[in-house]
């Protein structure tokens, strides 16, 4: 990327909190913190090739992590945010160790086994989450200046998110990564290459953890409020939809799907006002979770690699349409100077 492209893109990040509405920076703060934590998701399963079904309840873990740390030991927010990273990796090592030496459904049952016992002790443990009551977090504060108004958070969560990424970026140009990606392709022959993969495996569990942990601590801080309902399977469900629509494997993946998944409901509202009178047996919830349902379903059979890959030719199409154009029109012209001559 050349330095004007860098100076154009600085330009707009610092630019748009200022001529954008709190509605659209409200989607844009939700965005970037789904992308994060699609990223994590992303790892286990899009590069490393691993199911879970637990990882809105590994968000929650960073939720409430940072709450307690940022509210009751008075810890700096954004130590709050790397604790709740660090503390939710762990959280994935415990339940990673028995569940990784499990394959395919086994291993999607027992994460979703992880996700039932952490929404049973976010809901039961009132002393620390505040049970179903949820658990209120004051919004962090920068030179006096609250991350609270949303042109300010935008800063925070888009910066964190473009980190993230970076982050993905480097670890898979390392040799941990590739790694991964073997274990994904054929793990019998990443193993009898040299790689172990179950200690791979665990390693990959721990790093999308702790993006999990780090988007919960974002989610929290954000939306200053942490209750169990937020992070159950039907969260977690929505991830799964991130990077299958985005693209698995990919690294803008997670983030088109991301964008596209939080974006989704707002504009299929507007979409299906007109038609609402046609069923009145289904109400708005209903047809979105029909509808999501069906592109998911969608992208499954006919666009598996997702919007990044229909993205990609579309423009190669786009391109060889422009090579292409130039060239018939030289071929006319030579085929009419030739009959002049004729």
């Amino acid at each position: 990327m050349s330095k004007y492209k860098i100076i154009v893109l600085c330009v707009l990040f610092l630019a748009i909190p200022w001529v954008s509405n709190n509605y659209l920076l409200a989607l844009i703060n939700l965005c970037a913190i789904a992308t994060i934590g699609a990223h994590g998701l992303n790892i286990l399963t899009g590069y490393t090739g691993l199911i879970s079904l637990g990882h809105a309840a590994f968000i929650g873990v960073g939720a409430y992590t940072a709450a307690v740390f940022s509210t009751q030991f008075n810890v700096p927010w954004f130590l709050s945010i790397l604790i709740a990273g660090i503390v939710t990796a762990l959280i994935g090592l415990i339940f990673g160790l028995p569940s990784l030496r499990l394959r395919g459904m086994y291993l999607a049952m027992a994460t979703l086994a992880a996700s039932v016992i952490l929404i049973f002790i976010f809901e039961q443990w009132k002393s620390v989450t505040g049970g179903v009551s949820g658990f209120y977090i004051s919004s962090p504060t920068v030179f006096g200046i609250s991350l609270g108004d949303y042109k300010y958070f935008y800063y925070l969560s888009v910066g964190m998110a473009v980190l993230a990424t970076i982050g993905v970026k480097l670890l898979f140009a390392s040799r941990t990564g590739r790694a991964f990606i073997a274990i994904r392709d054929r793990d019998l022959a990443a193993e009898i290459v040299g790689i172990n993969a179950f200690h791979y495996k665990l390693y990959s569990f721990a790093i999308s953890s702790f993006y999990a942990g780090i988007a919960g601590a974002l989610l929290g801080f954000y939306l200053t409020f942490a209750t169990p309902e937020s992070f159950t399977l039907a969260e977690t469900i929505k991830y799964i939809a991130m990077i299958i629509i985005g693209g698995l494997g990919t690294l803008s993946g997670p983030i088109v799907g991301a964008v596209f998944v939080t974006l989704f409901p707002d504009v299929l509202s507007i979409i299906i006002a007109p038609i609402q009178h046609l069923m009145p047996d289904y109400g708005p919830s209903a047809l979105r979770n029909i509808i999501f349902g069906g592109l998911i379903i969608f992208f499954l059979v006919y666009e598996p690699k997702g919007l990044v890959s229909l993205f990609q030719r579309m423009a190669l199409f786009a391109k060889k349409f422009k090579e292409k154009k130039p060239a018939t029109v030289a071929s006319q012209k030579k085929v009419s100077i030739e009959n002049i001559n004729e």
